[in-house]
């Protein structure tokens, strides 16, 4: 499930003035409209041609009549909060992909955990509807969903009927659905691997589902496998909640993802600042630390360790979670890092 227009969507309710207007959010300095890069963009300024991680420059001449604000990390992560909690209202089992946006997996026994149950697949449909509902009262924003027996298939949904829509995905449609949408919209493809697909011929989803998945990894090595899966509707990938009672967590997500390590990391690492001051203004330690790694293919990875000792100290967080980042073994381009304390003491 995801938040229309997230960030300019908050800034639309902060200032209805700017409703229908081409809004940019900038992720540059605040001195200058004309540096740094697209944060987030409105529909109005994505009809122009303007996206997310495109230079500032390169945007206003698509748009130049747009209105550019900063982006505001501590509201936008407020309000993503209240999000998560509304969904969390409706199932503990709440893994977020995003600021605005999260896989919910409806609880039951193994079959119904799948979502392969039919009984079990309607009370998904209905908990949508509600869940639409509740943000739309209590945060005034519009919502997409969509309902389907994995992750892969539900974020495909989502993204198909929005914004505002709820799009339902039943598990002997999934072939026709995958084979309706266009190549560019399997998670795991870039545009490097898209244009060298098309040269081949590979035009479709359906043409990549057809293709001989030797001959795909040949060309594309190991990651291949994991598109030719998603191709087929095939996507084993576990809902992976990271947030639990009285923990303190920080996520963080790239305009881009990225397989950048160095990046990564000091993106780590300023989350564990974060954190870490969080923890010393209230008055405890820490006895573990988590991490986790969300790539661009929904698989998420999340490491955890015990400290020896209980603690509010930066060094000794920081080398943990650092640590835990250096054995998490993650395949494909990284699309969200955080980092999570928990096992609280007073510090008395």
């Amino acid at each position: 499930m995801g938040l229309d227009d997230f960030f300019t969507g908050l800034e639309v309710r902060k200032s209805p003035e700017l409703k229908e207007k081409p809004l940019i959010v900038s992720a540059g300095p605040k001195d200058s409209e004309r540096r740094g890069v697209v944060f987030a963009a409105s529909p109005e300024a994505r009809r122009m041609g303007v996206r997310a991680g495109m230079e500032m420059r390169k945007a206003h001449k698509l748009c130049p009549g747009a209105v550019t604000l900063p982006a505001s990390p501590l509201y936008y992560e407020s309000e993503s909060e209240k999000f998560m909690e509304i969904l969390r209202w409706f199932s503990p089992l709440v893994e977020s992909f995003g600021p605005g946006e999260a896989f919910v997996e409806i609880e039951g026994g193994q079959s119904q955990t799948q979502c392969n149950g039919e009984p079990l697949f309607e009370k998904g449909i209905a908990l949508a509807n509600e869940m639409k509902e509740r943000v739309k009262q209590d945060l005034g924003l519009g919502s997409s969903a969509g309902v389907a027996p994995n992750k892969l298939l539900a974020k495909l949904a989502a993204d198909f009927k929005s914004p505002g829509g709820l799009f339902i995905v039943r598990k002997n449609d999934a072939a026709k659905f995958l084979n309706s949408l266009p190549l560019k919209k399997l998670p795991s493809l870039g545009p490097g691997m898209e244009a060298r697909l098309r040269s081949l011929g590979i035009k479709s989803i359906r043409d990549l589902s057809k293709a001989q998945p030797l001959f795909l990894e040949k060309l594309f090595g190991p990651r291949s496998k994991v598109l030719h899966e998603q191709s087929l509707g095939k996507d084993t990938s576990p809902v992976v909640p990271f947030h639990e009672p009285g923990s303190i967590t920080r996520e963080a997500v790239f305009v881009q993802p990225t397989g950048d390590l160095s990046l990564i990391r000091e993106t780590l690492y300023g989350l564990t600042e974060n954190v870490t001051s969080l923890l010393k203004g209230s008055g405890g330690k820490c006895g573990a630390v988590a991490v986790k790694i969300g790539e661009s293919s929904f698989k998420t990875l999340v490491k955890s360790g015990d400290l020896d000792l209980e603690t509010d100290s930066m060094n000794d967080i920081w080398g943990a979670a650092n640590a835990l980042l250096e054995e998490a073994e993650f395949s494909g381009k990284v699309r969200l890092v955080g980092v999570k304390v928990s096992r609280f003491y007073d510090d008395a």
